[in-house]
């Protein structure tokens, strides 16, 4: 079988970032997939399951309701291994284009307080898996070491 684009990336030298992970044409559109990674792979602990899930419950929120992006949106969601996210979003964009929007985003988890959206038994499927706590500690984590410092080696992948 053949091995899928990003089981290509090199886990071992990725950076912790925003990375433009592909593209792909859907109809007349573009969708880019970003990889907005908050850990270093196989170098640093994965983020907790009721961490990163109380995160995508938040960003999903933020980002379906900003009021420039809302309907560019496709998709929030973790990434199997814990290290981070993927945003989909309509349009060509770059790294460059969106990287306000995530750090946006994650000022709005760093500090949200109060209810999470979607935290009942009747809007999610495990709603007990929550921490809003160590979400907030993770998203001010990522924004102070990550995303309001960024650099080349933040944005593109790895050679």
């Amino acid at each position: 079988m053949k091995k899928i684009p990003s089981f290509q990336v090199d886990h071992e030298r990725l950076k912790r970032g925003v990375y433009v992970s592909r593209q792909d044409r859907v109809g007349d559109d573009v969708v880019t997939t970003f990889d907005v990674r908050m850990k270093e792979p196989n170098r640093e602990p994965a983020l907790s399951p009721s961490a990163i899930h109380t995160i995508e419950h938040l960003a999903a929120t933020f980002l379906r309701n900003h009021p420039v992006w809302a309907d560019r949106v496709v998709y929030w969601g973790p990434m199997g291994c814990l290290t981070g996210n993927y945003l989909l979003l309509r349009g060509d964009l770059t790294s460059e284009d969106i990287l306000p929007l995530v750090r946006e985003t994650f000022e709005f988890i760093a500090q949200f307080e109060g209810e999470v959206p979607g935290q009942s038994p009747h809007d999610c499927g495990n709603y007990l898996l929550m921490n809003l706590p160590m979400a907030r500690w993770e998203a001010r984590k990522y924004l102070d070491e990550v995303l309001n410092v960024a650099t080349e080696e933040n944005l593109h992948y790895p050679a």
